[in-house]
């Protein structure tokens, strides 16, 4: 599938490319969907929501990039425990080579994450598509 190979080198990069990604394969996409607010009261939003358009499934994604080894991914449990508010079902989408091998395995384990490189096939079972 086309862009996959993209380099990226923040987050907001990853999630233009998500959209792109999404658009590509005849899904609506829209940046920064509000949703309520956390329990300290600041404001939740969605990087990327994805919409089927003739099943109306959605797709929330929460894209994290990491350039460099550091303390940000000790944030990415959080992340995962949020998504579990959402009105939606949700994912990480990461990339990077700043997330150490452990924090890869744990978001691949929690079945809540994949790697930008996997997004497209993940996408396509989810909604139903036809797989490339």
């Amino acid at each position: 599938m086309a862009g996959r190979a993209l380099a990226v080198s923040n987050g907001d990069e990853l999630a233009k490319l998500v959209v792109a990604l999404g658009q590509q394969l005849g899904l609506e996409a829209r940046e920064q969907v509000r949703v309520a607010r956390r329990i300290w009261g600041a404001e939740r939003r969605i990087d990327v929501v994805l919409l089927h358009p003739a099943s109306r499934k959605t797709l929330g994604l929460e894209c994290k990039f990491q350039s460099v080894v550091g303390s940000a991914e000790e944030k990415i449990p959080a992340t995962i425990k949020d998504i579990e508010a959402w009105p939606i079902p949700g994912l990480v989408v990461f990339a990077g080579p700043g997330f150490s091998d452990n924090m890869r395995s744990f978001l691949i384990s929690t079945g809540k994450a994949v790697e930008f490189e996997e997004l497209p096939p993940w996408l396509c079972l989810y909604f139903g598509l036809p797989l490339d």
